[in-house]
């Protein structure tokens, strides 16, 4: 087990207790346990980039870890009326869309799908929307919207990159 792995464990175990103090409207705390998961997920990437530590299990489940807390986050908001429905509706589909395209690219190609620019945005916006809202900000309906915005046009961006590689691969198997 390497540095950037144990990162990410640490970060999976975070999820359960960030989503109690949510939960429990104890937003401070939930905030604080964000904000070093969000840490640690910038350190194990830039730690394994550095260091050469990138393993196939650090590719799935550093984005995984990501997703957990996000959606834990926006979900209970959804619960306590601090986030709308669609925010919620389209990340989990488009959570779900991309794990499942993302499973097929690794067992069909044996590829791993990796972060693009517009995933890691739509993370940071992400981010700044849930500590907007948890802290009641007056301004959090316009990053909930822009999050909307991001989420969406990410979907877009990896499905068209999953349709370019597999129109690829069938070019390749034609010729």
């Amino acid at each position: 087990m390497n540095i950037p792995n144990a990162l990410t464990i640490l970060r999976l175990i975070a999820v359960p207790f960030f989503g109690y103090f949510i939960f429990s409207r104890q937003y401070l705390i939930a905030v604080i346990i964000y904000s070093i998961a969000s840490l640690t997920d910038m350190l194990d990437g830039f730690i394994a980039r550095k260091y050469n530590m990138i393993t196939s299990w650090g590719k799935i489940a550093d984005p995984v870890a990501d997703k957990l807390m996000q959606l834990t986050a926006i979900v209970i908001l959804n619960s306590q009326g601090k986030i709308p429905t669609i925010l919620v509706v389209v990340a989990i589909l488009k959570d779900i869309v991309l794990g499942i395209g993302s499973y097929l690219l690794y067992r069909q190609e044996n590829l791993i799908a990796q972060a693009n620019w517009y995933g890691k945005l739509t993370t940071v916006i992400l981010y700044f929307t849930i500590v907007t809202v948890l802290f009641n900000l007056p301004f959090s309906n316009i990053f909930i919207v822009i999050s909307l915005i991001s989420v969406m046009f990410s979907f877009l961006m990896y499905a068209l990159k999953f349709i370019k590689i597999k129109k690829s691969k069938s070019d390749e198997a034609i010729l």
